[in-house]
């Protein structure tokens, strides 16, 4: 059992230190310019991937101000797409599923805003419809996928890829957690020292 329990972990590992470390820092870079601009970041995956963005939502919307909320008035808007249950159901039930995340933003996207998609696979279709509809509009693509990229991480403008063997779920949706949670984590330390030191 040891043994099993080290070798996942040595997997793990080995996959993390070939992380686009170049991509992530770009992925921060069109974050910050979404806030500067006063525009919105767009998450949205399917099964898991879904768990990941809601709770992302959750953590970024809360944590990353919450040690100075008085001094920041302003403050990021993510939003996860679609915002409730009842709409997902409404769009895959009348549009089709793969409509379930293009059909939201066509009514929100604006430039100043960003996406971030999430696609173990990289190939789904609704998430493809979506970030073809952002880049056909101008708007920055962060893809987080994994396996061999697929067609999301060809599209996206900062490449967060996640290199595993086919259906290492297990292994891709985890780093994906832990690079988000770093996400909040660099802005909540930027947001603490932005009055003073730089932090980078």
């Amino acid at each position: 059992m040891e043994a099993y329990i080290k070798n996942l972990f040595s997997e793990v590992r080995d996959v993390i230190d070939t992380l686009p470390l170049d991509e992530i820092a770009k992925a921060i870079h069109y974050i910050q310019a979404t806030y500067e601009n006063d525009g919105r970041i767009y998450i949205f995956g399917n099964g898991g991937s879904l768990a990941l963005a809601t709770h992302w939502v959750s953590d970024f919307n809360k944590t990353v101000f919450s040690h100075n909320l008085k001094s920041h008035p302003r403050r990021f808007q993510a939003i996860r797409v679609p915002t409730t249950e009842e709409e997902m159901s409404a769009w895959a039930n009348d549009e089709g599923y793969e409509m379930v995340f293009l059909g939201p933003l066509q009514n929100y996207l604006r430039e100043s805003d960003c996406i971030i998609a999430i696609s173990s696979s990289g190939n789904s279709q609704n998430i493809i419809k979506a970030v073809e509809f952002a880049c056909k509009n101008h708007v920055p693509v962060i893809g987080l996928s994994g396996f061999d990229g697929g067609k999301l991480n060809q599209l996206a403008d900062a490449k967060v890829f996640v290199r595993t063997d086919a259906g290492r779920y297990d292994i891709v949706e985890g780093i994906h957690g832990v690079i988000l949670h770093m996400i909040i984590k660099y802005f909540q330390d930027y947001f603490d020292h932005v009055g003073g030191k730089d932090a980078s």
